[in-house]
């Protein structure tokens, strides 16, 4: 049987009982600040040369202070709990749960109803993450299937111009929907996952050579001439991730880039920082794309939207952040973008 102590209280708006505990507290001081001052005066009248009124304001003053300063931190601390874990949960961390000492019924409620939130949001998150990996690993293999029959089909000698052209439509649209499988997949893993133990030491510069060079059909195709300029670098972190980044920026500068243009790629070993840079001379980033760039499967320029799938800044981003270091874009004075990578040195 619940214990009726309080009950009238805490039938009370939360406002009114604010109200009613400050007031209680205001007079309990101003009683305990007279009662000191009656007890002072008696063992030390000459404290009395004083006006009574001055010493009562003080020390009323003082206990109000003291008073008021610990019931703001009893009140307000679950608001502040409330605020940060609200923040987390705008950050994508959806495992935080809070607890409260308050006996306000209505903190309590927000408490409650708080931690059923980001229990739903988990779960969703969950099931959403889930599905995405599942469907993604099971369209992969009658991805691969197709386009190794069409392979196959256009090995043989008896198709016509026509239907050879179909065939490369086929093959073309077949490895844009595997490349979206696996940014997915690929995406969705590390988005997931917290720890990270495959990091080993690596050279960084020979790593961006072996994507320039699997580009370099890309840059041929444009006749883009390539400025490279790459300090050797020695690099503790994840290998197989890392190639992502320089293989998305470089490939989107040769994307963007217009025929006969030229590409800047640079890495700097500083004292601090290990800074990667890569220029293009394209049409540069508008203010709208700017806010958007690394969401997913946001691309705003419609007639690159049949060489990409909108993941690659975002994985690019990702990838970037588990490192440890920052990813920056910005337009430059003579045209075209520029984007830049900066790792602390560990």
């Amino acid at each position: 049987m619940k214990s009726k102590k309080g009950g009238i209280f805490k039938r009370l708006s939360l406002e009114m009982r604010l109200t009613l505990t400050v007031g209680g507290v205001v007079i309990s001081s101003i009683l305990l600040a007279a009662g000191i001052l009656l007890v002072v005066s008696k063992l030390a009248p000459e404290i009395g040369e004083i006006s009574l009124m001055v010493q009562l304001n003080l020390l009323s003053v003082i206990f109000i202070i003291i008073s008021v300063r610990i019931l703001s931190v009893q009140f307000f601390k679950p608001i502040k709990d409330l605020k940060d874990g609200m923040n987390k949960l705008a950050n994508g961390d959806f495992s935080v749960r809070l607890e409260t000492k308050s006996v306000s019924e209505e903190i309590q409620d927000m408490f409650t109803s708080f931690n059923l939130m980001a229990a739903e949001l988990q779960s969703t998150e969950i099931l959403q993450t889930d599905f995405v990996s599942n469907v993604s690993h099971e369209i992969k293999t009658p991805i691969n299937a197709i386009e190794g029959y069409t392979m196959l089909l256009q090995s043989t000698d008896n198709i016509d111009e026509t239907e050879n052209e179909y065939i490369e439509k086929i093959l073309f649209n077949t490895k844009r929907l595997s490349d979206l499988v696996s940014n997915i997949l690929l995406l969705s893993k590390i988005e997931n996952q917290n720890i990270y133990t495959n990091r080993v030491n690596f050279r960084l510069d020979e790593q961006i050579r072996d994507v320039i060079v699997a580009l370099e059909q890309n840059w041929n195709e444009k006749n883009i001439e390539l400025n490279v300029e790459l300090d050797e670098t020695e690099f503790y972190g994840i290998e197989s991730l890392t190639y992502h980044i320089w293989s998305n920026l470089i490939g989107n500068a040769i994307k963007f880039s217009y025929d006969f243009g030229n590409i800047n790629i640079f890495l700097k070993n500083g004292d601090k920082n290990i800074e990667f840079t890569v220029e293009d001379d394209g049409p540069g980033i508008s203010e709208k794309t700017k806010k958007h760039l690394f969401d997913k499967f946001y691309q705003e320029d419609s007639s690159h939207k049949q060489e990409g799938n909108g993941l690659g800044l975002p994985l690019a981003n990702r990838i970037t952040s588990i490192s440890g270091g920052t990813i920056s874009a910005e337009n430059r004075e003579c045209g075209g973008c520029r984007f830049k990578v900066v790792f602390p040195k560990k």
